[in-house]
């Protein structure tokens, strides 16, 4: 391979790297945005501890959990590791790695980033009432194990790989393993003091700043075009064109089907179910992103920005409480981005739908079974949710002691 596409190849995966960094940042200022404004701090804290554990981990033992060469714990493509640590291998800097697409140590970096984004879906729904103690030993635990198994099994060579499922980027291995976890989570810890009525009936909880939700909607959007066109694995013109004009379009269809769905039903310009719409229509995409065309992008958007504003409705309805609609974005538009695989685009055919179906089915039932087993182990032990009096003064000041919006002519003398 010519050593100038070789750079262009890698320079251009290390833009992507830095893309899905930034969406860390995306996902921090919506979550603060869509809740109040005494639990800041805390949701920013672990936004932090996810990406800085969540990268030591996946350095430790999480790389090598899911790309372990050879499946030699459990065979059949379930289960191997290829030891700890993380040590380039022999030609791992030349374009004889990936086909000349990345050097070993890019390889590691933009996996590494991925692999923290899982917990981050988690954070957002558990917000204004988990202990953060409880919630750092779950990220620890579930970044560092569960997130690379479930990887390894289709992008690490494993079982779902040799049966012929496919997520391009990860609507299923990234977003869904997020999601269920999300779902399990906001089921054990209950819902926010006052988020019902006493008839069960669902009350608006209003975020603090609509303005930096938007701003985070934005950047998550920026952020994908890292996401989803560094998962070409190099710089192809074709392939990261394509991919990164179906991501665009089904981001803007996703807005403009949950917001028209929402007027429909609401009578009602709903800023949160556009933006949710949005980041409905990238999660759908993702699966599928390198193999459907700009009309079917078009659709796949359109129908999850339908669910999105179906599934919030569902959620509240299932007395879940869940401030940043994680479970609707990355969970349910997680499964129809995956199925979708199998209904457009150039992979469509019965059998594809019914091997995407049971990917997301074997994926779901692994992560609902691992989740639910260390969430609920942590409750009995280390109990999940503050205090009713903590929850009501705010995380930041029971947490933190401190306010992430101290009043300074107070403090000027």
């Amino acid at each position: 391979m010519d050593a100038g596409l070789f750079t262009a190849n890698n320079v251009w995966m290390m833009l992507c790297t830095a893309l899905v960094f930034f969406m860390h940042l995306g996902f921090s200022l919506l979550e603060i945005g869509l809740t109040r404004q005494k639990n800041t701090i805390n949701i920013l804290f672990k936004n932090v501890f996810i990406v800085c554990t969540g990268l030591l981990l996946y350095c430790l033992a999480g790389f090598n959990l899911m790309y372990p060469g050879d499946f030699n714990l459990i065979g059949d493509g379930v289960l191997g590791f290829a030891g700890f640590g993380i040590y380039a291998p022999e030609g791992g800097m030349t374009a004889e790695y990936a086909s000349g697409g990345y050097t070993w140590w890019t390889d590691f970096l933009f996996q590494g980033m991925f692999a923290a984004t899982a917990a981050t879906i988690v954070s957002g729904a558990v917000a204004e009432r988990v202990k953060l103690t409880t919630f750092m030993v779950f990220t620890i635990l579930y970044v560092g194990l569960v997130y690379p198994i479930v990887g390894a099994w289709k992008w690490g060579g494993g079982f779902l790989d040799a049966m012929g499922f496919y997520d391009f980027a990860g609507s299923t291995l990234v977003h869904g393993v997020g999601g269920w976890a999300a779902l399990v989570a906001i089921w054990l810890l209950g819902a926010r003091i006052g988020k019902f009525d006493q008839d069960g009936n669902p009350k608006v909880i209003q975020g603090h700043n609509i303005p930096l939700a938007t701003a985070g909607v934005l950047i998550l959007w920026l952020g994908w075009f890292g996401f989803n066109g560094g998962s070409v694995l190099s710089a192809d013109p074709e392939l990261t064109s394509l991919t990164l004009v179906t991501t665009c379009l089904a981001a803007a269809a996703g807005g403009v089907g949950a917001f028209a769905f929402s007027q429909i039903l609401y009578k009602n310009f709903d800023l949160t179910m556009f933006l949710n719409g949005i980041l409905g229509g990238l999660v759908g995409i993702t699966a599928g992103a390198d193999q459907m065309s700009p009309t079917d992008a078009i659709l796949i958007g359109i129908i999850a920005g339908i669910i999105i504003v179906l599934a919030v409705a569902l959620v509240d309805k299932l007395r879940l409480d869940d401030p940043v609609g994680a479970v609707a974005v990355h969970l349910i538009c997680g499964i129809w981005g995956t199925l979708a695989v199998g209904i457009f685009g150039a992979m469509a055919s019965v059998e594809q739908f019914f091997t995407q179906l049971t990917g997301v089915a074997v994926v779901g039932a692994f992560c609902l079974s691992t989740s639910f087993i260390i969430l609920f182990t942590l409750k009995k032990t280390m109990g999940l949710r503050v205090s009713e009096k903590e929850e009501i003064e705010g995380l930041d000041s029971a947490e933190h002691g401190m306010s992430a919006y101290p009043d300074y002519r107070m403090n000027d003398h």
